[in-house]
């Protein structure tokens, strides 16, 4: 009877180690799912169940791929070493989830559509909802390492702190789980409940129940990388002695007696290293002799330590079987306490030690990682270049080394496993950091793992949404109206002008205005006639003129109180064809995109920001201003969204401004670009109240999606359908209604 699993191929795609290892579920083109696997060469591998090579390579990391998590509608959610989360749809990069300060070493998709979550080495986990960041969660005091999800509103976070922590997604940290003694590398739920298990480097597998451990499973390996609870409730850890090994409670899984037998020998055979703090302080001298066993444990996974003819051998306690286990002789027991063991953090990468070397007196000082695997001469001259310090300090630096390590070096040994996670030795170094020994590669923290229950389930619409059409299962005479609202194909633009207004305007406050910035009478004159001449293209023979655009050009550069009349004037003008040619054209596009940019400042007048929105808005008129426009998309939008709180005016500015992109973005099609988009009517639609510019946000929407499967699937993951479906069933003005409704019918 073959209880175990049998390898079916060996995929290969990655240059180096991978690292993490996720499953993209089941869809209509790939039935079998997909398998994703992140690599220390930055690219994510695509895999078809059945192909030993890639289906494609996702690029665009410039780090190690260090954990993967998939989503529903074919999306992937991929964190690495250079600080960075991305999102991708198929074979394309959506976004990028820019914030944290160190390697992110854990992510993970939520079952509520559009978050995410991600967990780093600069201690905090970030909430981030259609690629915006919208909350961070502090609480661990070292590097996060694994997260896990129980439910929409809850999920749990290990980390280098040896604690279990249970978040809200609201931000609160209901409850923190101890009883690891070392660095916690992965957590897993069981499925259907909140009961979970954990490993890390301290040799052990530990099972929580009901928030206590309720087992600790011991191994014969330092480092437990990833574990992982299958749908049987199995559990499955992968370890540093590049062995995967499976536990069920299941007696018709249990592995043979013979099995059974050679794991506890290969247990009692470990050898375990005092210094990792594993058992606590260990003094050789205090501890008891054999006779000590002979009393029962009191819980399961007590260890007691003996001393047999000089050597100290230490036994954990099995309920089960009501006996001691020996898991393992401890070696070199002198004394060392757990704080003499640790490894130190720097720039996310861990080491034996990390030195402050003072060159000079007055001058800075530097930070010098070093670990005992390392050549203290190859450090020392490496760190003199990494800093620009004079060569001559070589032998100086190098005897520092020596003498403060004690000229403690660590001999390579065959059967140890590099750990890519650090680049350095495993946790109790042992082999070069260039090891060829990928089989154990460290997968950290197994947060792209499978977890059951998260896997994509098709949602049930809701609200008797008929399953088929996304329409409302009553169809009435108005549904069949024809779709005249997108996709839009011209820029929405600002035109309402009240030209002696604004001129009245701008002459009492020249005349407030100081000496630098006051306009002459002909200055005054100058712009009445731009003026006249934009707002009046169709009857006015004349072209705005060099002296005429100069004019503008100071005027709004005019103090912050007062230039609000010259913006006006700018909004205006820049729908003329020689104006915008002239301030989006090469020569002037850079200082007039700061100038209006500047005007976007949150904290600034919420008049300023209303006229810069509605100036960009206008750009979208001409050749020129789109080209400027559609170049600098990424900062306008990043800066604009930034006023989302403002009132309704700017909230019409905002849609607008993301229907002009829509507008583009059908046409050239570039999917990066859509998805900014796609986030920004997400993030516009949470607080918009206004109907005009819910309005125009579905006609974004519409435009952006239309004739585009992967728009479509990019919205679906980021919950916009669902954000949206509240307004298929507003009764005034009826051009929301319908507009959502033909939104629903393509979502």
């Amino acid at each position: 009877l073959n209880r175990g699993f049998t390898e079916m191929h060996c995929m290969s795609g990655h240059s180096n180690f991978v690292s993490c290892v996720c499953i993209i579920p089941p869809s209509d083109l790939y039935p079998r799912g997909l398998i994703a696997t992140g690599g220390n060469d930055h690219n994510i591998c695509i895999f078809t169940v059945d192909s030993k090579a890639p289906l494609y390579i996702l690029k665009g990391h410039k780090n190690t791929v260090c954990s993967l998590s998939s989503g529903k509608f074919g999306t992937l959610l991929s964190g690495s070493w250079d600080t960075t989360a991305k999102v991708w749809l198929n074979d394309r990069c959506m976004m990028t989830l820019q914030g944290h300060t160190a390697a992110i070493w854990a992510v993970k998709i939520l079952p509520e559509q559009g978050l995410m979550l991600t967990g780093s080495a600069d201690k905090t986990i970030k909430l981030w909802k259609a690629g915006r960041c919208e909350r961070t969660f502090t609480g661990h005091e070292d590097c996060v390492r694994g997260l896990a999800i129980l439910s929409e509103v809850e999920f749990l976070s290990c980390a280098n702190d040896a604690s279990v922590r249970r978040w809200q997604i609201s931000g609160e940290c209901l409850q923190v789980y101890y009883g690891h003694t070392n660095y916690i590398y992965s957590i897993s739920v069981f499925p259907r409940c909140k009961d979970f298990v954990t490993t890390g480097e301290d040799r052990s597998l530990r099972i929580w129940k009901q928030g206590e451990c309720a087992q600790t499973i011991r191994l014969p390996a330092q480092s437990v990388w990833c574990c992982c609870v299958l749908d049987n409730g199995d559990i499955v850890v992968g370890a540093s002695d590049g062995i995967i090994r499976v536990f069920t409670e299941s007696l018709e899984r249990t592995a043979s007696a013979e099995e059974i037998q050679a794991f506890e020998n290969e247990l009692s055979q470990a050898s375990i290293d005092p210094k990792t703090g594993d058992l606590g302080d260990i003094n050789a001298d205090d501890l008891p002799g054999r006779e000590h066993l002979k009393d029962p444990g009191t819980r399961d996974g007590q260890t007691r330590l003996i001393k047999d003819n000089g050597k100290v051998e230490a036994y954990q306690w099995s309920v089960s079987e009501g006996r001691w286990i020996k898991i393992g002789d401890v070696v070199g027991s002198s004394g060392a306490t757990q704080q003499t063991s640790g490894k130190v953090l720097f720039e996310g990468k861990e080491y034996d030690y990390v030195f402050t070397i003072d060159v000079n007196e007055s001058g800075p000082s530097y930070k010098l990682p070093y670990n005992i695997t390392d050549d203290p001469w190859l450090t020392a001259y490496n760190f003199l270049q990494k800093n620009d310090l004079n060569p001559m300090f070589l032998d100086q630096v190098a005897n520092f080394i020596i003498d403060n390590t004690k000229g403690q070096t660590l001999l390579s040994t065959s059967d140890q496993f590099s750990d890519p996670f650090t680049g350095a030795g495993r946790y109790v170094p042992g082999s070069s950091s260039v090891s060829s020994t990928i089989p154990a590669a460290d997968p950290f923290t197994g947060a792209g793992r499978y977890v059951p229950g998260s896997a994509s389930n098709a949602v049930t619409p809701g609200g008797g949404v008929d399953p088929y059409t996304g329409m409302s299962a009553y169809q009435s005479a108005a549904d069949k109206v024809e779709n005249i609202y997108f996709p839009k194909k011209d820029a929405v633009t600002f035109d309402q002008a009240n030209p002696m207004q604004i001129l009245g305007k701008l002459k009492e406050l020249n005349g407030n205005a100081t000496e630098e910035h006051k306009l002459t009478e002909d200055d005054l004159i100058i712009l009445e006639k731009l003026l006249s001449a934009t707002c009046n293209r169709s009857t006015s023979t004349e072209a705005p003129t060099a002296q005429q655009l100069q004019t503008l050009w100071r005027a709004v550069n005019w103090p912050e109180d007062i230039v609000f009349p010259a913006l006006d004037i700018l909004r205006l003008s820049v729908k003329h064809p020689t104006v915008n040619e002239n301030f989006c054209g090469e020569k002037d596009l850079v200082e007039f995109i700061v100038l209006l940019l500047k005007f976007l400042n949150p904290t600034g007048k919420q008049a300023n920001q209303l006229l810069a929105l509605r100036a960009l808005c206008n750009c979208f008129v001409s050749q020129a201003g789109q080209k400027l426009m559609m170049e600098q998309r990424d900062e306008i939008l990043t800066q604009a969204i930034e006023l989302k709180s403002g009132n309704k005016n700017i909230h019409i500015a905002l849609a607008t401004l993301t229907l002009n992109y829509a507008v583009c973005l059908h046409k050239v099609n570039n999917i990066e670009g859509k998805a900014q988009c796609l986030s920004v009517i997400s993030t516009v639609m949470e607080v918009v109240q206004d109907l005009e510019a819910v309005f125009r946000l579905l006609v974004a929407l519409g435009t952006l999606i239309s004739d585009d499967k992967n728009a479509v699937q990019l919205a679906k993951s980021l919950g916009v359908d669902s954000q949206v479906k509240k307004y298929a069933s507003v009764s005034e003005p009826a051009k929301v209604k319908e507009c959502c409704r033909f939104v629903l019918n393509l979502l």
